[in-house]
Parts: structure tokens; C-alpha cells; sequence
């Protein structure tokens, strides 16, 4: 595939940059509208002839796949336009808008089979069977099989939730086709007529795909949760260089593939020079760019490690979180003295299903410090 990709697309390794990511989605799309307009015109010449309503709906269907296909691929085009002075953070979301309304169309395209398939259902007739009806649809499986493992391909060489979304369409498309091979069969050879039903359930299987790509589609225009993957790749990336303690407050905005902007707080020692932590923030910045692709801002949190009350407290507050379902970790843990108290402050991480108030993490943890030393306060 690769071999492929190299001779279409020039550059084709260097899947960061804008203009061949739409190189990409071009070249998935163009060949997912011919691709489906020739299994379209098959499927309805025979479905038509043969009076199989279910072939037809599968012909209609791989019509809106070539509809969807145009859709995508003016959305590659769109998203790979520039910044301009209205959207300072790019066009790239357009690929999710894009992804919407194929969802949108394949949904519409189900309904209005289903109706075509009830009609049969309750006016059934005897289908014409050929060699030829077999052999189109087995045809129709090998290329939309062929369709699937190449949209999965580009969708993972240029990150694109659209295109991975057009693989399960396609994969979909060959159970469907698979369902109207099965009920052709069992009409011709034992005189059942159940082509209206399969049709029924081709519609509805349109209907569920088309469900479950607009989740898909929506999620990351709703902003979801980063991947585990990438907030690993940060966190490990961070940490790789000699000087960082620890992060926190990790925040990943998605603009769109290509354009991820994520915030992260870098711990290190007070006791080092300000302007070689200063470099050393501007240092991840730009080796976790070229590695990951995402422009990445760092805020440096300087901890005095030197404090004798520091491990002690670390250690109580460890202990004491263990106990807490729901309570992941503590961090950004320092001491702020004065000259009737200590300021013992930190931040407590917890998981969305974390069934404990608040109000009583707080009072639990600051009776513990209090105990530690009545002359610290917690914040």
C-alpha cells in the first residue's frame, strides 16, 4: 500500500504536512466515488431487472457512499486552508463537519429504503434469477472489502477519524451485500420469498451505521477526552528530560487533525537557575512539536524540594488518597511558610466517577495535615 501511496502522492512519508494529509484525502475519495458509482450502476441495472428491491437498496446505498465520498473529499479540501484572521486556529474541523453529513445521508438513505422494503414486504413478488445477479454481488463484496482495507490504510497513515469512519461503512457494506447474496439465494433455490425482508434489514443496518458514525463525528466537535495514547506520549516525553520532577494539568484542545493545542504545568527544582528552567520548558516545547505534531505550551511550577516537611506530607498524603475510591493522585505539592502558619498547598486529581463530595476530600486530607502539624494550614 505504501508502494501505492508513493506514486500518487508526492512526499507521501511527510503525513504532518497540510497539503499532503489533503493529497491523501483526495486520493480516498476520488476512488471512493468511482468505486461506488460502478458497483451503483450494476447493482440497480440488475436489481431492476431481476425485481429484487433488496439489490437495489444495496445499489442506492453504494450511491450514497459515492455522495458521501464527494462530501469527503470536498472536506479534506476545505480543512487544509490556512488561518485566516475569523478562524485563528484553522479550517481542520471541516473534516468532522464533513464526516456529519455523510452520517446525516446515509441515515436519510436507510429511512427511504425501509419504506421500499415494507412496500415489498407487503406486495411481494418472485425475483429473476442469474448467474449474472450472483456474480455482480460477489463482485460487490471483493471490491467493497478491497474499499474497506484501503480507506483503514490512508485513516491510519494520516490520523483521520473521517476516513476510518468510511472503512466501517465499508466493511458494513459487505454484511450487507452479504444479506442480499443470502436472500437471492434462498428465494431462487427454496422459493422463499424474503427479499423485502432483507431489504428491511439492509435499511435498518444503514440506519445503525449511520448512528454510529455521527457519534463518532460529534464527539470531537463536542470536545472529547485526549487519547490515552497522546497524553502518555506527552507525559513520557516531558519526562525524558534530565530536570523535570513531575507534570500536571494536562489540557488538550483538538482543532481538528494537525491542529491539537495542549497546556501542561512542568515541575522543577527552585534551586535552579530561572532562565535554565525557562529553557528547558521552551526545550519540550519543541522537541514534543516535532515529535508529536501538537503545539504545545509549557508553565513551569518551581517545587522546594529542600523543605524537611515535603517527603513526610508526600507520604501521609499517599497513604491517606488510597482509601479514596475514586481519588487518582495528588501533585504540585508545596509549602508556602509565615509567620503564624504554613501554607500546605496541592491539587488532587479525580476521575470522573468519583462518588465522594468534594467538601469531604478537603476536610479529610486537611485533619490529617492539621494532625501532622497543627501550625499548617491546607490548601
Amino acid at each position: 500500500m505504501d508502494r501505492l501511496f508513493r506514486i500518487f502522492i508526492k512526499d507521501a512519508e511527510n503525513v504532518k504536512e497540510p497539503k499532503v494529509r489533503d493529497a491523501y484525502g483526495r486520493l480516498a475519495g476520488i476512488v471512493g466515488i468511482i468505486s461506488n458509482l460502478i458497483l451503483s450502476g450494476m447493482k440497480v441495472l440488475i436489481g431492476t431487472f431481476s425485481g429484487s428491491i433488496a439489490i437495489v437498496a444495496d445499489g442506492i446505498n453504494n450511491l450514497a457512499d459515492a455522495g458521501s465520498s464527494i462530501v469527503t473529499l470536498i472536506g479534506f479540501k476545505l480543512a487544509s486552508l490556512p488561518e485566516d484572521e475569523e478562524h485563528p486556529y484553522g479550517h481542520a474541523r471541516i473534516e468532522y463537519i464533513a464526516g456529519m453529513i455523510v452520517s446525516m445521508i446515509i441515515i436519510l438513505v436507510g429511512f427511504e429504503l425501509g419504506k421500499s422494503s415494507v412496500d415489498k414486504i407487503i406486495h411481494p413478488e418472485a425475483l429473476d434469477f442469474s448467474i449474472t445477479v450472483v456474480v455482480v454481488l460477489v463482485l460487490s463484496i471483493i471490491i467493497k472489502f478491497l474499499q474497506s482495507r484501503f480507506n483503514v490504510a490512508v485513516g491510519k497513515k494520516i490520523n483521520s477519524v473521517a476516513l476510518m469512519a468510511t472503512a466501517a461503512d465499508s466493511r458494513n457494506d459487505v454484511i450487507s451485500t452479504a444479506v442480499v447474496l443470502l436472500s437471492t439465494l434462498v428465494g431462487h433455490f427454496m422459493n422463499i420469498k424474503i427479499d423485502g425482508y432483507m431489504g428491511l434489514l439492509v435499511s435498518l443496518f444503514i440506519i445503525y451505521a449511520g448512528i454510529s458514525l455521527t457519534k463518532e463525528t460529534v464527539s470531537p466537535l463536542l470536545g472529547e477526552a485526549p487519547e490515552d495514547e497522546l497524553v502518555k506520549a506527552i507525559e513520557d516525553g516531558a519526562m525524558a528530560f534530565p530536570g523535570v520532577l513531575g507534570i500536571h494539568d494536562l489540557v488538550v484542545h483538538n482543532y481538528g487533525p494537525g491542529k491539537v493545542f495542549a497546556s501542561v504545568h512542568i515541575e522543577v527544582d527552585s534551586r535552579t537557575d530561572i532562565m535554565e528552567s525557562h529553557d528547558l520548558t521552551d526545550r519540550i516545547e519543541m522537541q514534543l512539536r516535532h515529535d508529536l505534531g501538537i503545539f504545545l505550551t509549557c508553565h513551569m511550577d518551581p517545587l522546594d524540594m529542600t523543605n524537611p516537611h515535603r517527603a513526610p506530607l508526600s507520604e501521609l498524603l499517599t497513604k491517606e488518597i488510597k482509601d479514596m475510591e475514586g481519588v487518582i493522585n495528588f501533585h504540585d505539592l508545596r509549602l508556602v511558610p509565615g509567620p503564624t502558619h504554613t501554607n500546605v498547598i496541592f491539587d488532587i486529581l479525580m476521575s470522573p466517577e468519583c462518588k465522594i463530595p468534594r467538601e469531604e476530600i478537603t476536610k479529610r486530607l486537611s485533619k490529617k495535615i492539621n494532625e501532622y502539624n497543627n501550625t499548617f494550614f491546607t490548601v
